[in-house]
């Protein structure tokens, strides 16, 4: 089965259903752990789009990718 990212829209569906039905609205509950894995997946892509490396290397450096550009 493939893996699927939790989004932040995917984990805000799964808690408005929560509260809608009764559900259990705790911080243990699979709404709160839906939401956190939709923070956990935000970050990461943030960190991809900002140019930082990931942190598994020790490195907060920005890649160091080469990039020409000419102001006229």
């Amino acid at each position: 089965m493939p893996k699927h990212n939790m989004t932040k829209s995917d984990s805000s569906r799964i808690q408005s259903s929560q509260a809608k039905r009764g559900g259990n609205m705790s911080s243990g509950g699979f709404a709160a752990r839906a939401q956190s894995a939709g923070d956990k997946w935000a970050a990461s892509q943030r960190t991809k789009a900002s140019g930082f490396t990931s942190r598994t290397s020790n490195s907060n450096r920005p890649s160091t990718g080469t990039s020409s550009c000419s102001i006229m």
